[in-house]
């Protein structure tokens, strides 16, 4: 594939396919796109060779870990006298990621097949879906498609005359980004305060109700029904080898045309950016980010990196949710990364003390720097909070605030540097326009205060 092709070849529209047509979110609209054909295929299959599918086609979890979805269903131990749950995750919460909400406000059925077939293969009776609180519109949609799925027998019981029964509940949270981690997500299920747990036991073996839960995300259990109907062979067609198949990738920022673009996993953004319009006029790339605030920030050298797990693991980042957030020259680093860790430490469930103290530091020293107020040592103690609450917290989201100040000190240290020495934000309109004949100047304290 080369950043020369068109768009209709770059692109690969799947469970997009359908989202221009007329009331796409209905049960009508998605039997028209062959919807539920890969139920019936399952439903003639034994649930252990479901499974075995899902694992050959080599589907990796769409909700940023990529972590076999096939292989997250085979943990789940059989014959053990206790119900088995499956939980979708749809509390998408991280900043720029935009793409399971709009799939399940155009395309509900997609993850409603999949949670059918899905719940077949791991011998589940009652799945849920836990939903961000805040899209009402959604959650509405939501319990449409599910009412649509039950009165034309898809849920209830004895599915398509298979004998097989399943109840899907519609749970909307309470607007807390840390149920987006899984563990956390099921105490709040159960009615606990969200808050992570400690593993070992993982979900697979004491999850909801202690009892055997498979968690996936919203995308990754929308995609097992095309590979039912088209087959494996045609999933591994697309991609790359050790990330096959198509995803959504969420444009978003600084670019001529932001949205979700299905394409392959493996493309670049280079392509993507030829696809969305580019960077808007008169602007050029400064930085982005390959997988959501949580994952290490890129430059304008890796416009060329394989938007696949490899390649952008290769250069130092993560995929994450594929939430590329673009921003041009006119973009303050320290200033973005601030609003990031802002939210970080807003968002901290406080249960461990490397997150819930270190973020609040993080936050005081960044917002310091940015108001031209840093003294030297800043940088240093910056890289030192951060060491010490990544990898040290029971989740990913203390990982998550640290990652985007690592690699903006990596790539644009001599930014911070800039707002140490000249004591203000270059990109600060009003104190561009004051110190424009001054660019080296240090401005006094009460310049500064006159100014502010």
């Amino acid at each position: 594939m080369t950043s020369a092709e068109p768009a209709e070849k770059l692109l690969s529209p799947v469970l997009s396919a359908s989202w221009d047509d007329n009331r796409p979110w209905t049960l009508a609209t998605y039997r028209r796109h062959d919807g539920y054909k890969g139920l019936q295929t399952a439903l003639a299959m034994p649930p252990d060779d479901v499974i075995a599918l899902v694992k050959e086609s080599g589907l990796r979890g769409r909700g940023g870990a990529g972590f076999p979805t096939g292989m997250k269903w085979q943990f789940i131990p059989q014959n053990d006298g206790k119900p088995h749950y499956l939980v979708v995750n749809a509390d998408e919460s991280e900043p720029g990621t935009c793409k399971d909400i709009p799939l399940l406000f155009a395309n509900p059925h997609s993850l409603i097949e999949g949670m059918i077939i899905a719940s077949y293969a791991i011998r589940c009776d009652h799945a849920f879906i836990y939903l961000r609180g805040e899209v009402v519109p959604v959650l509405r949609r939501l319990h449409a498609a599910v009412a649509e799925a039950y009165q034309a027998g898809y849920l209830g019981k004895n599915i398509l005359g298979s004998g097989i029964d399943l109840d899907i509940t519609v749970h909307a949270g309470a607007g807390a980004y840390i149920c987006g981690e899984e563990t956390a997500l099921l105490d709040s299920l159960e009615g606990l305060r969200g808050q992570p747990r400690l593993r070992p036991p993982f979900p697979a073996i004491a999850g909801l109700y202690a009892c055997p839960t498979v968690v996936n995300n919203v995308e990754s259990i929308a995609s097992v029904p095309p590979i039912l109907a088209r087959g494996k062979e045609w999933f591994k067609a697309l991609g790359t080898e050790k990330s096959p198949g198509f995803t959504l990738y969420s444009l978003s920022g600084h670019v001529t045309n932001p949205g979700q673009y299905e394409a392959p996993l493996g493309v670049t953004l280079r392509q993507l950016l030829d696809v969305s319009g580019g960077i808007r006029a008169g602007h050029r790339l400064k930085f982005w980010t390959p997988g959501g605030s949580s994952t290490p920030m890129f430059t304008d050298e890796h416009l060329d990196v394989p938007l696949d797990y490899e390649g952008v693991g290769a250069a130092g980042s993560m995929l994450g949710t594929k939430a590329l957030q673009i921003f041009d020259e006119t973009t303050c680093v320290v200033r973005a990364v601030t609003r990031w860790t802002e939210f970080y430490a807003h968002e901290s469930c406080g249960k461990c003390t490397p997150c819930r103290e270190g973020t609040y530091w993080l936050v005081q020293l960044l917002r310091r720097i940015e108001a031209g107020q840093g003294v030297d040592g800043d940088l240093e103690k910056l890289l030192d909070i951060a060491d010490n609450i990544n990898g040290k917290s029971f989740c990913a989201l203390g990982d998550g605030a640290a990652s985007p100040i690592v690699s903006s000190l990596q790539y644009f240290r001599a930014e911070y540097e800039q707002h140490l020495a000249e004591r203000r934000c270059p990109f600060d309109p009003a104190a561009a326009t004051v110190w424009a004949d001054r660019p080296n100047a240090h401005p006094s304290a009460t310049e500064r205060e006159v100014h502010a």
